[in-house]
């Protein structure tokens, strides 16, 4: 088990290395950079930017070094804990992204949360229940779910929030807390607020998550060694827990890798209709800007949450599947 542990370390450099070199490539391909951009939108409100101005700029901010030099400079910063200078915003990333990846890392974490506790119960339920009136109606709701698109759902959700319950249209807290330092007050805004886009990001994922969970353990459920347990006089609550249902878990074990980077990058709509302080709406600013040290943070972020997440999901499924060895093709 601890080699394998320190193979995958091993392993998780080369590759994050490569998706660093891979990420930095495809945010240089557009033509131009930042400046060209800026000066851009400058000329269309009928403004100018002397060209001596701009090469002092273009110089100081290193736009005018070759690409491997730029890149050599952002990942030897990103080693140090130093991300880079975002342009637009005029001061470092690390200062720019400040509280977003907090609240980020909050509002996925509930999301997640809320995905499991809600969708397992219910498919669940469905499988053992199939064909039944409340599977029928879970079934709806669950199309349901899958069918609603996410921004509709946002809006809807902020108007009932607001009429039923006075909480303020849009972001993770009330507006007086804005800029203001932690404390026990904003903590409870936060909260206050966060179930909303909770509920909004999470539905179709929980919608998805039950009609998954109950495909694999009907597969599971209707298989000989059921059978044979059942006929054996075991209890059908432990005949459920002790194989089928862990069997059927092996899917969201393995998907745990992919999970948080698409709640993280998928929820950037959301952000954008609730005005939402996390990092969707600033990557997308930033990739329209060219903002290139400021959106190559943000996309390694989600590389390393995918990277780690594979990670623990494959020590997971190892744990809960016997039939899985960590040894590959060794044998006992």
């Amino acid at each position: 088990m601890l080699g394998y542990v320190i193979r995958r370390i091993l392993i998780m450099i080369p590759t994050l290395l490569a998706i660093s070199v891979i990420t930095f490539v495809i945010i240089q391909l557009p033509p131009g950079d930042y400046l060209t951009t800026l000066v851009n939108e400058m000329q269309s409100r009928g403004e100018g930017m002397d060209q001596g101005r701009l090469a002092m700029l273009r110089e100081s901010y290193g736009l005018d070094r070759p690409m491997h030099e730029q890149y050599a400079l952002w990942l030897a910063g990103m080693l140090r804990g130093d991300f880079g200078y975002s342009f637009e915003y005029n001061m470092p990333v690390s200062d720019v992204v400040g509280d977003r990846l907090w609240l980020t890392a909050i509002v996925s974490g509930a999301t997640i949360v809320f995905i499991w506790v809600v969708s397992f119960p219910i498919g669940i339920y469905s499988a053992t229940r199939q064909y039944s009136l409340g599977d029928y109606a879970l079934t709806f709701l669950g199309f349901l779910g899958l069918a609603t698109p996410s921004f509709l759902l946002a809006l809807v959700m902020l108007y009932f929030a607001n009429v039923w319950f006075g909480t303020s249209i849009g972001g993770l807290m009330d507006p007086r807390y804005l800029g203001q330092p932690w404390s026990w007050g904003k903590a409870m805004s936060v909260l206050e607020h966060l179930w909303i886009p909770v509920i909004v990001i999470g539905t179709a994922g929980t919608a998805a998550m039950i009609r998954r969970l109950r495909a694999n353990l009907l597969d599971e459920l209707h298989k000989p060694y059921v059978v044979t347990a059942r006929a054996k006089g075991l209890p059908p609550g432990r005949a459920l827990v002790k194989y089928p249902l862990r069997v059927a878990l092996n899917p969201f074990v393995s998907d745990i890798g992919n999970l948080l980077p698409q709640i993280v990058s998928g929820a950037a709509v959301v952000s954008v209709v609730m005005s939402l302080p996390t990092t969707g709406p600033m990557l997308l600013q930033a990739l329209r800007s060219q903002d290139m040290y400021l959106a190559g943070s943000f996309l390694m972020f989600l590389a390393v949450l995918t990277v780690i997440g594979v990670f623990l999901s494959d020590l997971a499924l190892a744990a809960l599947d016997p039939r899985i060895r960590l040894g590959g093709g060794a044998s006992r």
